[in-house]
């Protein structure tokens, strides 16, 4: 596996993993304005642990959500997954670190080297996955509740949190495939083959030296 592939995949993966982390304290997982007068105009926005308020002047409130039990499931569910997509992410920069060709970290055995890339890209997948998952339930929830003409809470669109969840997801897809794919050519070893002289090389070897021993002492006349 090239080395470049394998660094531009921990750098993928790495970078998803920061972008989990941007996420989780994130506000604006779903937006909505209120309009009024130049006044009560406000803004409100939630995430997966707190509903905040702003207004036009710059005053804003936030109320933590009180109870975990009385949250909604898809909320739970976001909850959980992304904070697995953190650990998840944390197992594969420590497993890529170790795998890539370029660190010493796990000395000259290429082949356990790339296994261990692939474990990385493993948890990378498993990262990505969750976050999507996540993201992609959140949103699929405000989309519901925001195009049901009964629905009668407060409608919310699409956050800026959520966009970045995706493309977290993406790049830790992308990271994670190219590094499973070097851990499938990093297991194959190339086998040498000891270098044998044909029996054709020794026989004309041989031939020579008789020839030799039975020409020496003739004279050019002979």
């Amino acid at each position: 596996m090239d080395p470049v592939i394998e660094v531009v995949a921990l750098f993928l993966g790495f970078l998803s993993w920061i972008m989990v982390g941007i996420i989780i304290p994130n506000r604006y997982w779903k937006v909505s304005s209120l309009d009024g007068t130049v006044i009560t105009t406000s803004t409100l926005y939630e995430n997966l642990w707190m509903s905040c308020a702003t207004d036009s002047t710059g005053v804003h409130n936030c109320r933590e959500f009180p109870s975990l039990l009385a949250l909604s499931g898809y909320i739970q569910a976001s909850r959980a997954l992304v904070i697995a997509a953190v650990v998840c992410g944390s197992f594969g920069v420590v497993a890529a670190l170790i795998g890539v060709q370029c660190s010493k970290a796990g000395g000259e055995n290429y082949t356990l080297k790339g296994r261990i890339a692939g474990t990385g890209g493993v948890f990378f997948l498993l990262q990505g996955l969750c976050t999507m998952v996540s993201v992609s339930w959140y949103a699929a929830n405000i989309t519901q509740e925001f195009f049901n003409p009964l629905y009668p809470g407060q409608k919310y669109e699409i956050g800026e949190a959520l966009y970045i969840g995706w493309a977290s997801g993406v790049l830790a897809i992308c990271g994670g495939a190219c590094l499973m794919f070097s851990c499938k050519l990093g297991s194959k070893e190339k086998t040498g083959y000891p270098y044998q002289p044909t029996r054709e090389t020794v026989y004309s070897a041989s031939a020579s030296r008789r020839e030799a021993q039975s020409t020496y002492g003739r004279n050019a006349y002979v």
